[in-house]
């Protein structure tokens, strides 16, 4: 990809981390698909750094502006798959 994520200068090396590993998950949900449980304990962690709705909503906004993913629908479409389904866009 030849785009900057979207990323809080606030956040730790750790939390940059984490959170450029749920782009990528939602990255690999539409290029290959990803086991559900497994998008699902990277989107928690995800929530952890970014509990707001706000900001959640912004930054998503920024990625699909910038990548062409969507990451409300694609935890959209997780929630309502069981454990062990692939999520696939």
């Amino acid at each position: 990809m030849d785009f900057s994520y979207p990323i809080s200068h606030d956040w730790s090396t750790d939390e940059i981390v984490d959170v450029i590993a749920f782009y990528e998950a939602v990255e690999r949900v539409y290029e290959k698909g990803l086991e559900r449980d497994k998008l699902m304990s990277i989107y928690r962690r995800f929530k952890e750094i970014v509990p707001g709705k706000a900001q959640e909503r912004n930054l998503a906004n920024e990625y699909e502006e910038l990548s062409g993913f969507s990451i409300y629908r694609t935890i959209k479409k997780a929630k309502e798959l069981q454990t062990g389904d692939m999520v696939k866009m």
